[in-house]
């Protein structure tokens, strides 16, 4: 991804996938394990709520929030991806969006009761993750909240060819400094062996 910009790398991966030429690796077939975990360990409740789903992919995370009762926008830099998600969700009653990170719709500031970010901010070059973490920590509502998911850099590696480039601990928190506060942060192993955040943020309600 060094030499294009990361929507035209993933444009062209997703193109790729269309065509039968190459494979998503984070496609599972169904939600994110440590994102749906988290909702059945919180007993998490969606109707009468808003859900953003961030740099959504295929959608299995978007559509799996949305079966718990939130009305869910999902979106994705990618056009060929939002694209997929449509056609591999016949029916659905995500809205499924093109949209930039680093631009996203003004209205969107604010507006969302949960917000969930599941390994998209590591999919981004450090030089433009400031931005993004303002973003995302800007969509959240009064009263609202962020689920984060990012893969671990580990202690004493100063950087690694990516993507993905994983977070430090100074990146999760710097969602906090965006005017957000750190409910949990939890650093884990999963069963693939991988170490990985998994923050809860909240903004004060009113």
């Amino acid at each position: 991804m060094s030499d294009e910009a990361p929507a035209a790398w993933f444009e062209r991966l997703y193109r790729q996938a269309a065509a039968g030429e190459a494979e998503i690796p984070w496609d599972r077939g169904g939600p994110n394990p440590y994102v749906a975990g988290w909702f059945a360990r919180e007993g998490v409740e969606g109707r009468g709520r808003r859900a953003l789903v961030v740099g959504c992919g295929l959608g299995d995370d978007a559509e799996h929030v949305a079966g718990l009762g939130f009305e869910v926008t999902a979106f994705d830099v990618a056009e060929t991806a939002v694209r997929t998600a449509r056609a591999r969700h016949p029916g659905s009653a995500v809205r499924y969006r093109t949209a930039d990170l680093t631009d996203p719709p003004a209205q969107w500031a604010g507006a969302w009761d949960l917000v969930v970010e599941s390994l998209t901010v590591q999919s981004v070059p450090r030089s433009l993750r400031p931005l993004v973490t303002r973003h995302i920590a800007g969509f959240v509502a009064p009263g609202g909240t962020l689920l984060l998911l990012a893969g671990v850099l580990p202690d004493g590696v100063d950087e690694e060819d990516g993507p993905p480039w994983r977070l430090r601990r100074d990146e999760v928190d710097a969602f906090a400094a965006a005017g957000l506060t750190a409910a949990d942060v939890e650093r884990f192993t999963g069963d693939d062996g991988r170490t990985r955040w998994r923050a809860v943020f909240s903004r004060a309600a009113g």
